[in-house]
């Protein structure tokens, strides 16, 4: 076996780990992207919350203000009541407007933070149906997680034996050269390559679809390991084409 057959066999593992691995990914990413929903919804429920308890007991302290100044209006007016003297009756008369004026602000104030405080209440309550909402996707974005886990463990712990085996096999040098370009390029590190035209000797590299010289095809046959002179992947033979270029390099 030749050290790009040998290559080409550790290239489909990876290739076969890579996608049972995506498929975990993506599951993994779902999750994430729920849980992070579940996060933004949480911290815009708190803050409704700190909103509503900031503004209930602005509505408290403005609603006992407006009773306080009652209380001191039925004081005075019980004190008008018991007026000596017309310009004493009308001082507190005067008074008391001042203060219904006071306790018809409070009373404003008191109505307005009410009224904010339904309205977040209102917007907490469809933040909340959101989270239940959300919870329960997150659940089963957790379940199909943990089930593509199951699913490809005893999998990709064979292939990962099934690798080793291979690396084992594989020249440190080559080695170098294909896991540099694993690296960098992933499922494009390695690619056939394919006959344009066989009677003209035309050949083209599968990633780039450039042609490529005659003796990059004869590289190949003679079975060394052959970089394309287009993008730098390696490239190899399927046994269809390595047939056929048996037979035409023999002639």
């Amino acid at each position: 076996m030749t050290v790009t057959h040998k290559l080409l066999a550790l290239f489909r593992v990876d290739k076969e780990m890579h996608g049972l691995q995506a498929r975990l990914n993506a599951a993994e990413n779902f999750l994430g992207a729920q849980t992070k929903l579940l996060a933004e919804l949480g911290a815009q429920s708190e803050s409704y919350q700190a909103q509503i308890r900031q503004l209930t007991a602005s509505e408290s302290n403005a609603e006992g203000e407006s009773n306080r100044v009652t209380v001191h209006i039925d004081d005075l007016r019980e004190k008008m009541n018991n007026a000596s003297t017309n310009k004493e009756y009308k001082a507190l008369l005067s008074e008391v407007n001042n203060l219904k004026e006071q306790r018809d602000e409070h009373d404003r104030e008191a109505m307005t933070h009410l009224e904010k405080i339904e309205e977040l209440k209102s917007e907490l309550g469809e933040v909340q149906e959101k989270l239940d909402e959300r919870e329960k996707v997150r659940t089963v974005a957790e379940s199909e997680r943990q089930q593509r886990s199951d699913e490809i463990a005893d999998q990709l712990a064979e292939l990962r034996t099934k690798r080793e085996d291979l690396v084992a096999d594989v020249p440190v040098d080559a080695l170098r050269v294909y896991e540099s370009l694993l690296k960098s390029r992933g499922e494009e590190a390695m690619a056939p390559l394919e006959i344009a035209d066989r009677k003209r000797h035309e050949y083209v590299c599968g990633s780039s679809m450039m042609s490529v010289p005659v003796e990059v095809a004869a590289s190949l046959i003679q079975g060394k390991l052959t970089i394309s002179p287009n993008d730098g992947c390696i490239l190899y033979l399927t046994e269809e084409v390595e047939e056929e270029l048996a037979g035409a390099f023999k002639k």
